[in-house]
Parts: C-alpha cells; sequence; structure tokens
C-alpha cells in the first residue's frame, strides 16, 4: 500500500540534488506530488523565478517518478498567481476580472493560462475559486478578486469554461474551498475562521452543478468551520460531517477531496502536524497538502505516513478507506494521462 501517494507537498530549492529530502521522498516514499511556489512567505525564492528554471525543475521532479506525480501551483489568476508577469510568464487577469469581461474573456484567459502551465510541464492547478463573492470585504476572497461573482450560475458559467481549458491541455483542476469561503469574514491563513453565522446554504451550488454535470477532478476543503454542519466545530477538513456525509454522499463527489494546506494557522494552533494528518484522514480527506512555504517542514511526509500507518494499526481507519483515496488519486492521475474520461459520477472500484 503506498500511502505516500497520499501526500503532496512543497519544498525549497530551485535545483535538485541526490541528497535532498523531496528526492528521497519521491523515490523511496512514492511521493504522490509536490506543490511548488515561485516565494516563499519570506519573499525569498522557494522554487523558480523564470520560465526557464521552472522547466528544469519540473522535468527533473518528472523523472525521479516511478509513478506519476502530481505537478501542482496555485495559479487563479490575478494576485494568486505563482507564474508572475514579472518573471517573464504571460499575465493573467484575476476571477473578477474575466466575469467582468465576459465568457470569452475568462476562455482566452484560462487557455492562456493553461496553456503556460502545460508549456513548463505542471498537470494540476488548484484553481478555479468558486466561493461566491457574498462578502465584499472578505479578505482572502472578495478583496483579493478571486471570486466569480455573486449568481451561482455565473460562477459555474465560468469555472466550467476555466475547467474545459485546462482539461484540453491534460491538466487537472481542484476547485476551492469547500463548503464556502465568499462569506466569512476572516483568513483562515491567519487564525480560527467560523463561518456559522455568515455561511449561506447557496454557497454549495456551484459544487452541486459542476459534480452533477460529471466534474469529479478535485475539492479542496477550507479550514472552515460551521457548527451547524458540525456540531463538534471541526472544520472543513477535519470533519467526517462535511466531507463524508455532506460532499460524498449528499453531493456525490467521486473525486479526489484535497485538503487545504495543514500548514495554515487555523490548523497548527490547534492540532499538531500527526493530529491533523490523522483527523484529516478519518474526515475523509485523499490527499494532504503540506505546503512547506509557511514554514520548512523537511520530514512531513516520513511523519505524515507514520501516522496513517498508526491509524491503521491501532484499527481507527480500514485498509480499505486508504486503498480508496489511492484509488481516487490513481484515477485523476490517469486521466491527466490521457487514460480515462474527465467527467464521471462513480467512485473508482478498480
Amino acid at each position: 500500500m503506498n500511502i505516500g501517494q497520499m501526500f503532496l507537498v512543497g519544498f525549497r530549492g530551485s535545483e535538485l540534488k541526490p541528497t535532498d529530502w523531496i528526492v528521497k521522498s519521491i523515490q523511496d516514499r512514492d511521493l504522490g506530488g509536490v506543490i511548488l511556489f515561485d516565494r516563499n512567505i519570506s519573499g525569498a525564492i522557494q522554487n523558480f523565478d523564470s520560465p526557464s528554471g521552472l522547466t528544469r525543475l519540473v522535468d527533473s521532479l518528472h523523472s525521479l517518478a516511478a509513478t506519476p506525480l502530481f505537478i501542482a501551483v496555485d495559479q487563479e489568476g490575478g494576485k494568486v498567481c505563482r507564474l508572475k508577469e514579472n518573471n517573464n510568464f504571460p499575465p493573467i487577469c484575476s476571477a473578477a476580472c474575466m466575469a467582468k469581461e465576459g465568457l470569452d474573456a475568462t476562455r482566452q484567459q484560462a487557455d492562456l493560462l493553461a496553456q503556460t502551465l502545460h508549456a513548463h510541464g505542471i498537470n494540476l492547478n488548484f484553481a478555479p475559486v468558486v466561493d461566491l463573492n457574498l462578502n465584499p470585504n472578505n479578505p482572502i476572497i472578495g478583496k483579493f478578486e478571486r471570486s466569480f461573482g455573486t449568481n451561482v450560475s455565473e460562477v459555474v458559467a465560468h469555472a466550467r469554461l476555466f475547467i474545459e481549458q485546462h482539461h484540453k491541455y491534460g491538466i487537472g483542476c481542484c476547485i476551492k474551498h469547500f463548503p464556502g469561503h465568499g462569506s466569512s469574514k476572516n483568513d483562515s491563513h491567519l487564525g480560527f475562521v467560523d463561518i456559522t453565522e455568515d455561511w449561506q446554504e447557496i454557497e454549495l451550488e456551484p459544487y452541486r452543478e459542476l459534480i452533477s454535470n460529471g466534474y469529479s477532478d478535485g475539492v479542496m476543503t477550507g479550514h472552515l468551520v460551521h457548527r451547524g454542519l458540525d456540531r463538534q466545530g471541526k472544520p472543513a477538513t477535519l470533519s467526517p460531517l462535511m466531507i463524508n456525509n455532506l460532499l460524498r454522499e449528499n453531493l456525490r463527489f467521486s473525486g479526489v477531496v484535497f485538503s487545504d494546506d495543514l500548514q495554515m494557522t487555523a490548523i497548527s494552533k490547534r492540532w499538531s502536524y500527526r493530529q491533523a494528518v490523522q483527523e484529516a484522514v478519518m474526515a475523509g480527506v485523499d490527499m494532504l497538502v503540506i505546503g512547506n512555504n509557511l514554514c520548512n517542514q523537511e520530514n512531513a511526509v516520513e511523519q505524515g505516513i507514520d501516522a496513517v500507518t498508526e491509524l491503521l494499526k491501532q484499527g481507527r481507519v480500514s485498509k480499505e478507506r486508504i486503498e480508496q483515496s489511492i484509488r481516487n488519486i490513481w484515477y485523476l492521475k490517469q486521466k491527466i494521462g490521457g487514460k480515462r474520461p474527465w467527467k464521471n459520477n462513480n467512485r473508482p472500484t478498480v
């Protein structure tokens, strides 16, 4: 059982050496994927600062992997872009800008964005955002123009086009932030975010419509607490009620459930890394994201695999449950490789 497939991690460095921990994680631990950043939280270069540097790094990563790797970025457009114009990548406008200009603009911008990712060997984009812009003063969604709008049909139409352009170039998408971050008053990067009083049920509709139309790439959970959806006050990333009951059973999502970054303060302030990994797995997360952008945790893969192995030994999760996650991940990788159709409403079984 390749538990390493359940981890997608960031690392620091623009070139790879045989002794690097990330190299060992890919070769010895069968790591599922990496997430790349241009700069880390201190402003220092984390992985690349030019198109040629990015291509060299991605080619090196792919060459190390016996099992295909997810090579992921957050490339939404606007202020959330890892491939930036000032590093000689094509400029991409924000989701709000695309929506303002109309569907043709979204198609053109998403096509350019996806074409650029493909040219550099990136195969997974943590985008588009399908949060509804219900609070324009939201410090992380509204203020950053990351939402396509307030209207469900408008958000779905633009998100669908965005996703289709990525699929055209063999790139998977991951919609976010489940169950909805657009109405919140706070930013989960910085701490505890309770959406109980602000969240509206309509925020599920973009997920419902996309999933019912066959979308099955990935959904990213937000570190968002809603006591009406989970009375224990667990954030969505750690909540079986929000993942297994709401996302899997109610909305019938069959693809990969990605956590948001487990190093974000909303998680790290209240749970140790080991606890966070275990709680997320027990909640139904398939792939655990550790950005190593906010801090540098070089033993994240080793400790994470140990944490999941402990769950199995203690009987807190079943072998079948872990195998299902690995199967979900493998199906998405096969879609990216052109071996399975993008649209699917059924859980992977073989």
